[in-house]
């Protein structure tokens, strides 16, 4: 999926003051941080959809410290995200992924995607969360023949594994949260892990405890290490306990989160400093990259006392944004205002200067 874009798209490359790397949560606000500024921006994703790890991992998992939002799932933030940067009118290019950063003799970027999109851009911004990332996935024979129809990495329908037989492997909280999750509407819930200690909140695995207790789901120790298969269906998986006995446990769904393989891909090929495949920025006040023109934020840089929390990646676009602006805009002076009293902001906005007595 990709907007259509006039002007220099007509000739085959877009010119661009601003392309941002993702458009996660933080992808999105960098929208809206850059529009307070009157800066335009293209935004580039190698998933189909808007959202990012929110929407592609965990929909309707809940949210808590979204400032003034009690709780909100990750669908429900980034449609508020979406109609928040409405009035900016940003490009989305979905579905490609960034492989060419070069830096031009003028001082600009040029930026070129898997689908062949060309860019020449005065600023990018990296918000790509955790990189390109994939599911750490079941190591069995055979097994692959059955994804996304009974072997699962992430639950996009959950409603899809209601009234079955369900088998969950995992130690965190994706596996823990699922386990919970599925109790009363799933036919039967067995949690599968290799160990007894878990990487989840203790309050979830104290409620899963509590859920065995009851025999309201079932909790075991080992490893899955075959299968048995019928008419073209997995009946049964092979499940091998810590005594080195090998069980049997009958299932109509397989669900396995052991986790994501972060990568950063091209990424790692554009001249910027990494540190644990994270983005090091040289300082808090523009978050800029190594390269000049260059910023990261959200999960995928690092600094000092970095936290990666969603509204710590909100306050890093803010200033990224203001950082970018000279690039953008040499002649002009950059102003703070404020979207409480600037009439201008509420022109670009697009609502209504309020009149107070």
């Amino acid at each position: 999926m990709e907007n259509n874009v006039k002007g220099a798209a007509a000739q085959g490359t877009i010119e661009a003051d601003a392309v941002i790397i993702g458009a996660g949560p933080v992808g999105l606000f960098q929208v809206f941080e850059l529009g307070l500024l009157e800066i335009k921006a293209h935004v580039i994703d190698s998933l189909p959809v808007v959202g990012g790890q929110c929407v592609e991992l965990y929909p309707d998992k809940p949210i808590y410290d979204i400032p003034a939002v009690p709780v909100c799932t990750g669908q429900e933030l980034t449609d508020n995200l979406l109609k928040q940067i409405e009035p900016f009118e940003p490009t989305f290019h979905l579905g490609q992924e960034v492989t060419v950063v070069q830096k031009r003799e003028d001082g600009r970027f040029d930026v070129e995607t898997s689908t062949g999109t060309k860019f020449i851009t005065k600023t990018i911004f990296i918000a790509a969360g955790v990189g390109s990332f994939q599911p750490r996935t079941l190591k069995v024979e055979g097994i692959e023949q059955f994804e996304n129809s009974q072997v699962f990495y992430r639950v996009k329908d959950p409603a899809k594994f209601e009234g079955k037989n369900i088998v969950i492997c995992g130690g965190g909280d994706s596996a823990l949260d699922w386990a919970l999750n599925f109790v009363g509407k799933a036919e039967s819930v067995i949690l599968l892990h290799r160990r007894e200690e878990f990487r989840a909140a203790p309050a979830s695995v104290a409620k899963m405890k509590e859920l065995c207790e009851q025999y309201e789901m079932q909790f075991l120790v080992g490893q899955v290490t075959g299968t048995e298969i019928a008419d073209g269906q997995l009946k049964e998986v092979k499940v091998t306990g810590a005594d080195g006995v090998t069980r049997r446990l009958p299932l109509d769904m397989l669900l396995v989160f052991f986790g994501l393989s972060p990568k950063l891909g091209p990424i790692a090929e554009w001249g910027l400093d990494i540190e644990r495949k994270q983005l090091k920025v040289m300082d808090t006040e523009k978050f800029e990259t190594n390269v000049p023109g260059i910023f990261a934020v959200g999960d995928i840089n690092t600094y000092p006392g970095k936290k990666k929390l969603i509204l710590s990646g909100f306050h890093e676009a803010a200033l990224a944004a203001f950082g970018a602006a000279p690039y953008i805009f040499p002649e002009k002076k950059i102003h703070m205002q404020y979207t409480t009293t600037s009439p201008k902001l509420h022109k670009i906005l697009g609502v209504e200067t309020p009149v107070f007595d």
